[in-house]
């Protein structure tokens, strides 16, 4: 049960697949050269998630920020990241420069090998002290542990804003914009009487149109001050919304002209309607 224990067998893992991938000619036998690839991924894997437990275990007060995780398309937030990034780091030092251009692969470098020498320094430290003492973790293991956290995270927002293009503090505080829009406009249709917390708790699959539709009334007519605001130009508006800047504005004259209970009707039919 002791995460040093742990590391040490994981790390043993590693290394024992790394020699059996050196002492193999990838080209005399590409099929096992790829199985035994693919025993690297996972056993590198396992390597960090219990580096990350340790690291949680031993410095939680001393991570370096992941702040910079919201700024990234939510379709790069998997559990295997941090692998990737390591794979990525690997391939750097090697020369390989795998979804970017050269001149960035280039700049990335020193990064990448400062990386993976902390990492390889990580790995040296914690093997002897899992041999020596491995229910604690003096300060010469939280020093090297503190200095691979910062690197890595350091790496891991330059890798990713070399590949994609990461969300602006404006897009993120439109992002948030548009979630207070939504709570607001769920709390108004309880209130109303739309909707029910039977079907919120439930998960009711209907909900996925009904508060979209809702909000749209709420951000145009209830809070027009928000991000649906039509006050603004279409480029300072959240991306989902701004190509239909023109339809919005048709909709919110539409909405103007309504009494107050064809407005109710309207409402009370989107929560119905498919």
């Amino acid at each position: 049960p002791r995460l040093l224990s742990q590391f040490f067998f994981a790390d043993e893992r590693v290394t024992r697949v790394v020699a059996e991938i050196n002492g193999l000619d990838a080209e005399l036998d590409p099929q096992q050269y790829l199985v035994l690839l693919n025993q690297l991924h996972l056993s590198q894997a396992r390597l960090l998630a219990v580096l990350e437990r340790i690291m949680e275990e031993c410095i939680p007060t001393q991570r370096h920020s992941r702040d910079y995780l919201v700024k990234f398309p939510e379709e790069l937030l998997v559990d295997n990241l941090g692998n990737h990034m390591l794979f990525a780091a690997e391939c750097l030092l090697a020369g390989t420069f795998l979804e970017m251009d050269e001149s960035d692969g280039a700049q990335l470098r020193p990064k990448a090998r400062n990386l993976l020498c902390s990492l390889e320094l990580v790995r040296t430290v914690l093997r002897e002290q899992s041999l020596s003492q491995p229910n604690c973790y003096p300060e010469p293991v939280r020093t090297v542990l503190i200095q691979f956290d910062r690197l890595f995270a350091e790496f891991e927002l330059s890798y990713v804003s070399s590949l994609v293009a990461v969300k602006s503090p404006d897009e993120i505080y439109r992002q948030q914009e548009i979630i207070v829009l939504f709570c607001e406009t769920v709390e108004r249709a309880l209130h109303l009487g739309y909707l029910t917390q039977e079907m919120i708790d439930g998960y009711e699959p209907l909900l996925m149109f009904t508060i979209p539709r809702l909000a749209i009334i709420s951000g145009l007519l209830i809070y027009p001050d928000g991000p649906l605001s039509l006050e603004r130009s279409p480029e300072e508006m959240p991306r989902v919304f701004s190509p239909f800047y023109n339809l919005l504005r048709k909709i919110r004259d539409l909405l103007r002209v309504l009494s107050a209970e064809e407005l109710w009707l309207l409402e009370r039919s989107l929560c119905t309607a498919e």
